[in-house]
C-alpha cells in the first residue's frame, strides 16, 4: 500500500509540474550584408532604436515569458555582444535563471560551428546538463515582440516533433527565407530559400515564411542532431536540413505569427517582424521607429524591451534664437545627446551624439558618440559610433561620389564604418 502510495505521489507531482523549458539563442552569424556595421562586432550585438542591441528583443520575449533559462550561442567577433549580455542580462541565480554567451568551444573537434545545427551539436553538454523537456531555438536578429508561451502551447497540444514560428511575406521576398507549406497545423513541405515561392491558397501574393524560431521536443532534437552529425552530405542546417527531414517524417508542425497575442500590443504593431540582415532593412526598421505611430512601438510597458545604455545624463536641447535652435521632431533621442543649435528630422540619435550649430540631420541614424559639426548637412545615411562629421561637410547628397569613400546600400543609404575618417569628398 505504501508503494502504490508512493507511485500516486509521484505521478501527481509529474503532473504538477511545469515543463521544464531551456532556451539556446543563436548568435553566431557574420552578418556580411550588414557590413561595415558588422565590421567590429556580431550581428546581434548591432545598436538599434537609439539604446538597443538586435539580441535584445529575442532576449525580452524569453524574459517576459518566464523562460529564464537561456544560453547564447557566439562565434564570430563576439567581444562587443558578450560584454553587453555580461552587463545588461543579469538574471537573479537564486531559481536557476541565467542568460549566458556561449563561445564556439570546439567540443567535437579542432572547428567552428558549422551551421546551426553543428551549433547546437557541438553542445550537446548544455542539454545534459538543463534535463529539459522542450527546447527553444531562437534567433537573435530579428526585430519583433513574441509570447513564446504560446508557441510552446501549440506545440505541446500538437504532438510534433518540432514547430516552426511562422509569418507571412511577400512572395517576391521568399529566396530570403525558409518556405513553408501546410495543412492544417502540419508541415507539408519546407524550402528553404526557393528561387520564388508559390503563394498561399487565399492570399496569391504573400508566403508563410519561418521566422526562425522553433520549439523541439527535447529527446527528438537530441536524436535529430546526433543523426544529422553523421551525415556526410549535410550542411548541418536547421532549416536547410533538420526541419526538412522532419517534415518527412511527419513529425513539424507550425504556428502562425499573426495568432500571438503579445500583452500590450496595439493594433498598429500587431504581428509587425522585420529581418535585420540587410543595411537597407536595418535601416527601415529604424525608420519604422520613428514614425508618429509606430510601425514597432518602443512604448508598450507591458511587454518591455530591456537593455543597457550606462549611466547617462539625459538629453539635452540649447540655444532658443532664430536660425540657431536646437530640436529635434519625429525622433528618437537617447539619453546623453546634446543638440546644440542644430536640426534633427526623422532621425534616431544613440547615447551621446552631439548635433553642432547650423547643422541638419535628416532621415538618418547616428551611432554613439558621432559628432555633427557647425553647419554639417547628413540626409539618409547610418553613421557608427566616434564618427566626426566635419563642420561644413554634407553626406547623402550625392551617394555616386559617396561610393568612393563610404559603403552605400542598393536603396542610396550612405554607410560610415565606426571612427572612419571623414574629410573632403573629391
Amino acid at each position: 500500500m505504501a508503494d502504490n502510495r508512493s507511485g500516486l505521489a509521484d505521478r501527481a507531482g509529474a503532473l504538477r509540474r511545469p515543463p521544464r523549458v531551456f532556451s539556446i539563442v543563436l548568435a553566431g552569424g557574420e552578418g556580411k550584408r550588414l557590413w561595415p556595421l558588422t565590421k567590429d562586432r556580431a550581428k546581434p550585438a548591432v545598436p538599434i532604436g537609439g539604446v538597443y542591441r538586435l539580441i535584445d528583443f529575442v532576449l525580452s520575449n524569453l524574459v517576459n515569458a518566464e523562460y529564464t533559462r537561456i544560453a547564447v550561442l557566439t562565434q564570430y567577433k563576439s567581444h562587443s555582444l558578450d560584454r553587453h549580455i555580461s552587463q545588461a542580462w543579469r538574471l537573479s541565480p537564486l531559481l536557476g535563471n541565467y542568460v549566458t554567451p556561449v563561445p564556439a568551444q570546439m567540443r567535437r573537434g579542432p572547428r567552428w560551428f558549422s551551421g546551426s545545427a553543428d551549433a547546437i551539436y557541438q553542445n550537446f553538454n548544455l542539454l545534459g546538463d538543463e534535463k529539459p523537456d522542450y527546447v527553444l531555438v531562437f534567433g537573435a536578429d530579428h526585430l519583433y515582440r513574441m509570447d513564446p508561451r504560446q508557441l510552446l502551447a501549440q506545440h505541446i497540444a500538437s504532438g510534433a516533433g518540432v514547430t516552426v514560428a511562422a509569418v507571412k511575406v511577400p512572395v517576391v521576398e521568399s529566396s530570403s527565407f525558409g518556405i513553408i507549406q501546410s495543412d492544417g497545423d502540419r508541415i507539408t513541405s519546407f524550402d528553404e530559400k526557393p528561387a520564388r515561392a508559390r503563394g498561399l491558397p487565399d492570399d496569391p501574393e504573400h508566403c508563410l515564411a519561418s521566422m526562425g524560431n522553433y520549439v523541439f521536443t527535447a529527446p527528438l532534437l537530441i536524436d535529430a542532431l546526433m543523426e544529422d552529425a553523421e551525415r556526410q552530405t549535410s550542411r548541418h542546417d536547421l532549416g536547410g536540413d533538420i526541419i526538412p527531414r522532419l517534415v518527412q517524417r511527419g513529425e513539424a508542425a507550425v504556428y502562425d505569427f499573426d495568432f500571438n497575442v503579445v500583452p500590450g500590443s496595439t493594433e498598429q504593431d500587431h504581428g509587425y517582424w522585420r529581418d535585420v540582415g540587410t543595411l537597407d532593412s536595418y535601416y527601415d526598421a529604424q525608420m519604422d521607429l520613428v514614425s508618429v505611430v509606430p510601425m514597432f512601438s518602443l512604448y508598450n510597458l507591458e511587454w518591455p524591451i530591456y537593455s543597457f545604455y550606462g549611466p547617462l545624463p539625459p538629453a539635452k536641447f540649447v540655444f532658443d534664437e532664430e536660425g540657431r535652435r536646437g530640436v529635434a521632431v519625429d525622433s528618437i533621442v537617447a539619453p546623453g545627446v546634446i543638440v546644440s543649435g542644430g536640426t534633427v528630422r526623422r532621425s534616431v540619435l544613440s547615447p551621446g551624439v552631439r548635433v553642432g550649430w547650423g547643422a541638419t540631420v535628416e532621415g538618418s541614424v547616428l551611432l554613439d558618440g558621432v559628432e555633427v559639426g557647425e553647419g554639417a548637412v547628413v540626409r539618409r545615411a547610418i553613421i557608427d559610433k566616434e564618427v566626426t562629421v566635419p563642420p561644413g561637410a554634407v553626406i547623402g547628397q550625392d551617394p555616386q561620389l559617396e561610393a568612393r569613400r563610404f559603403t552605400v546600400s542598393d536603396n542610396g543609404i550612405v554607410v560610415i564604418a565606426k571612427r572612419q575618417v571623414v574629410g573632403p569628398l573629391d
